[in-house]
């Protein structure tokens, strides 16, 4: 028996061990953050769910309606990302934050622990939203459970956890707060969406959420790219900076492809279905 993989397996607990040393103790006592087993566990058994177990639950049944859950679904998700909004700007972004090299701030003053609180309830909401990809299997929308819709609901939660257990905060927040303001224009869309016909005429501007999709990445990846131009930026883990900017980059490409397929080429402009409440082709969402 070779020692490799041995030795692969060790560099693994190694590296996770020397990732857990900075785990902020501020976030200890939250749920789901005592270890990234829990989360990790949710994450598969999502994946494995929506796409293999859940089709084939589904495959012999009717699919399920639940028009008055999603309603009440995305409205929620509405309320919910205007709130975490409105504690980002208050816990650095509108008072104490330069918009530019701003580090976490590890203390527990008021400010401080505020922003760790919303950090983690923005790390949260994520797993709340995998119920999106639930509704396109129990409905049956099985084209939906795209490889875009999944490697975001499952990959971006799994790496905001360890932004949350080792830096809550500093300006590697900011695409948080950019995503949730988004989300309150994606969610409130899908809400009226729900509500049938009555709101059909207040639909127009399903096309232009995938520019401002667009325009979220734009803006994310411009102000964490500060961050390689600064004579000198104090940022605590600059590991976080290059992930945020490899996720800008890559959901720029995706989305953007998304955009040809979808608006240019037209090829999903003469279908007309739901989706979570969606009148049209796809529901495409950005973290």
């Amino acid at each position: 028996m070779t020692l490799e993989p041995l030795a692969r397996m060790e560099a693994i607990v190694n590296l996770y061990q020397e990732m857990m040393k900075h785990a902020d103790p501020r976030v200890q006592g939250y749920p789901l953050m005592e270890s990234p087993l829990l989360m990790t566990s949710i994450l598969l058994t999502y994946v494995y769910f929506v796409l293999s177990l859940g089709p084939r639950i589904m495959a012999n049944r009717k699919p399920f309606q639940l028009r008055g859950f999603m309603v009440v679904y995305n409205f929620s998700l509405v309320a919910l990302s205007l709130y975490i909004v409105y504690e980002f700007l208050m816990s650095g972004w509108l008072s104490s934050y330069t918009w530019r090299c701003d580090p976490v701030d590890f203390s527990n003053n008021p400010e401080a622990l505020r922003m760790v609180r919303v950090a983690w309830l923005f790390l949260f909401s994520k797993f709340i939203e995998l119920i999106d990809t639930l509704i396109f299997v129990l409905r049956k929308k099985d084209g939906q459970v795209t490889f875009l819709h999944v490697f975001h609901h499952s990959v971006l939660p799994w790496s905001w956890w360890w932004g949350v257990k080792i830096a809550p905060g500093g300006m590697g927040s900011f695409h948080a707060m950019i995503n949730s303001s988004v989300h309150v224009v994606m969610y409130l869309y899908y809400g009226l969406s729900a509500l049938g016909p009555v709101a059909q005429p207040y639909l127009w501007w399903k096309k232009h959420m995938t520019a401002i999709q667009l325009i979220q990445f734009v803006l994310v990846s411009l102000h964490i790219s500060q961050y390689y131009f600064l004579p000198s930026c104090n940022y605590q883990y600059p590991v976080i900076i290059h992930l945020i900017w490899m996720y800008g980059t890559i959901f720029f490409v995706l989305f953007s492809n998304f955009w040809y397929q979808s608006y240019t080429k037209g090829k999903r402009l003469p279908r007309v279905s739901q989706q979570n409440g969606v009148p049209g082709t796809t529901k495409v969402k950005a973290n």
